[in-house]
């Protein structure tokens, strides 16, 4: 990877890292429904764009008709049913924990091709997964855990926060496997641009039904433009660039780094407090996500080895 292809590879990991921040800074004022249709409905603007300056109108809006069922499904999976569990879980959550637990989609990305596409497991695959899996839970229960030494009961809210961003990165794992079954045959922009219109669709009406009584701040306005213009339609545009010219295999190792700036970002601007547990709990996701998605194909000491003579 050149230097000015791996310069926005840390571009988009500080842009898709901070999306986290922009949303704990958003949700308390406008409800997880509303920021989240605001984001995808920012970001659809921005991809429809792309997409027009590349190719001719015609054929833009025949592909989107003829694949519509399919974009729609990948909007509501990769979109808009996981940005507002994530935006539900940063109501009990710190921004740091849920850039981590968001690092666990490539593990539930293998899961899900194994039992569903029945792609091979390798034992460094599946070692890797129970690895990154308990990453998770050191990280969750120092979110969790009782404030005094004491108590014995997990706070409710926090056990639900953990399991919605959980279950929001068990979603791209579906997402991305739906895509590579049903959408093969579709570039990549116009997957991500049809699938953000379905996202805007499924969520405007739940929106208005939900907008905020109270009127918002402009300080959340500004996370909401933040969210959508730099983390969604800028941050895309990247991600693309960088699948154009590196290859989808080098774009993806973004994974790995986007932790790093969410946790850096929500100790920067939010003062969350970063403790020796968290930074664990990442280098462990970290590490199991690595060998889970084959970036790291062998576990040291594992497998055959040559007998002494």
């Amino acid at each position: 990877m050149s230097p000015a292809n791996l310069l926005q590879l840390i571009v988009l990991a500080a842009l898709w890292g901070a999306s986290f921040l922009f949303i704990r800074v958003g949700v308390a004022e406008f409800g997880v429904a509303p920021l989240m249709a605001l984001r995808v409905g920012i970001g659809a603007v921005f991809l429809v764009a792309m997409l027009l300056a590349r190719r001719p109108l015609a054929a833009t809006a025949a592909t989107l008709r003829a694949r519509w069922p399919q974009l729609l499904m990948v909007g509501i999976l990769n979109s808009a049913a996981p940005f507002c569990l994530f935006a539900y879980a940063e109501l009990t959550l710190s921004a740091g924990a849920t850039s981590v637990i968001n690092a666990t989609t490539p593990l539930f990305g293998a899961l899900v091709a194994y039992l569903w596409l029945r792609d091979r497991l390798t034992g460094a695959r599946t070692i890797g997964m129970a690895i990154g899996f308990a990453g998770v839970l050191v990280l969750v229960w120092n979110q969790i855990a009782p404030a005094q030494p004491g108590d014995s009961a997990l706070p409710v809210q926090g056990l639900l926060a953990a399991a919605a961003a959980l279950a929001a990165s068990a979603l791209y794992g579906v997402a991305g496997n739906f895509a590579k079954k049903y959408l093969m045959d579709v570039d990549a922009l116009t997957n991500a641009a049809g699938s953000m219109l379905g996202a805007t669709l499924t969520l405007a009406p739940i929106a208005f039904a939900t907008w905020p009584a109270a009127p918002v701040s402009a300080h959340a306005w500004g996370a909401v433009l933040a969210l959508g213009v730099g983390c969604t339609g800028i941050a895309y545009f990247i991600y693309f660039h960088l699948v154009a010219v590196a290859g989808p295999a080098r774009a993806m190792t973004v994974t790995f780094v986007i932790p790093l700036f969410g946790i850096l970002w929500g100790a920067l601007f939010l003062g969350e407090r970063v403790s020796l547990v968290m930074l664990a709990g990442c280098a462990i996701v970290l590490a199991g996500t690595a060998l889970a998605t084959g970036f790291v194909r062998r576990v040291p000491f594992l497998g055959r080895r040559k007998l002494a003579r």
